[in-house]
């Protein structure tokens, strides 16, 4: 039922589809982001590193995957892209322009084309507003149409998201959670953006629910050439979703690769082990191979010498544990480690 339900649509419509035609430029561009928090204790303060420079682009039209073990840094990464937070250094550029250097008032322009979908969607939701004026919102804020035109765009949203007209008038108690998250996404595309972060979407839904979200979200990247990253711990749901993945550990960017590329053949030990110990949709398909990393992820707030992953790496040399290791390109693959396994 899972396999079945993981099943990708025609992938010719998402690529022959006519907003895709500047796939080789690049949409978001995040160059040696970093991110460090100042942890308040009784013996002073500590620094917590959440991101150790990142870098990474994003091209027109693309799904751009982010996996990761909790604590990774995705989240950290995605609100620092949406300016929810500031980096303590890096820049992010997108579609040209330099948007972590703008002022609040410039950066609430730039909010039409950078929204995001959250992981909780009843917590995401205002219970005290009708979901016609969750939906309204973002056309009242930045001043599109009037009462009657917004009230019509509204119910063109419940219909582009798989939702009745009778659902305008319902409260987000009265939804069931794969309901309240197409209200999420319905709220993301309000403005028509070039960008969503969807952080999680989909793991606080059921199975069946989750093909239905991944469906939705493929179908209107077709229509209005929306460019995503998305967040998830489940490889399964990246697999099917994303056209790059990369792999972010204790606040790095290990690899990065076209998502089959990557997933067949991992060049990072990181990235080798995950995958091992990923379920397998098709039992026949299932490796007895499974990789069990030792120890356990280092504190972000004491950082390892050399390769932040040597302790856990079965690979590990002296020079891992000294030096950091310098990042080796092959092809469209990135890959941070002195010894890639390719």
């Amino acid at each position: 039922m899972i396999e079945q339900a993981l099943t990708k649509p025609n992938q010719n419509s998402k690529k022959n589809n006519h907003f895709i035609v500047e796939k080789e430029k690049h949409l978001l561009t995040v160059r040696n982001l970093k991110k460090h928090f100042i942890i308040k204790g009784i013996r002073g303060n500590n620094l917590l590193y959440a991101l150790n420079d990142i870098s990474f682009k994003i091209k027109h039209g693309e799904t751009f995957g982010l996996v990761g073990e909790s604590g990774s840094g995705k989240s950290t990464a995605s609100r620092i892209i949406i300016q929810l937070e500031k980096a303590t250094s890096g820049h992010v550029f997108f579609d040209g322009v330099e948007i972590s250097k703008l002022n609040k008032q410039q950066m609430v322009q730039k909010r039409k084309d950078l929204q995001m979908v959250f992981q909780d969607p009843f917590s995401s939701l205002n219970p005290r507003m009708t979901i016609g004026k969750i939906l309204s919102e973002p056309l009242v804020i930045f001043n599109i149409g009037n009462s009657k035109t917004r009230k019509n765009d509204v119910l063109e949203l419940l219909d582009l998201v798989g939702l009745n007209k009778d659902f305008y008038e319902r409260y987000p108690h009265e939804l069931s959670g794969g309901q309240r998250q197409r209200i999420g996404i319905a709220r993301a595309i309000a403005l028509r953006p070039k960008f969503i972060i969807c952080d999680e979407p989909v793991s606080a839904l059921d199975v069946s629910v989750q093909s239905q979200i991944l469906n939705l979200l493929e179908k209107l990247q077709c229509e209005f050439g929306i460019t995503y990253l998305f967040i998830a711990h489940s490889l399964n749901v990246i697999r099917f979703i994303a056209d790059t993945v990369g792999v972010m550990y204790l606040g790095k960017m290990l690899e990065i690769g076209a998502t089959e590329e990557l997933f067949k053949n991992p060049f990072h030990p990181y990235t080798e082990a995950l995958i091992s110990a990923n379920p397998a949709l098709n039992p026949h398909n299932r490796s007895d191979k499974k990789i069990i990393l030792k120890g356990e992820t280092p504190s972000p707030m004491k950082l390892p010498s050399g390769c932040f992953f040597h302790e856990r790496c079965r690979y590990c040399q002296e020079i891992c544990t000294k030096e950091e290791p310098p990042e080796h390109i092959f092809g469209t693959r990135e890959v941070l480690c002195h010894f890639p396994l390719k």
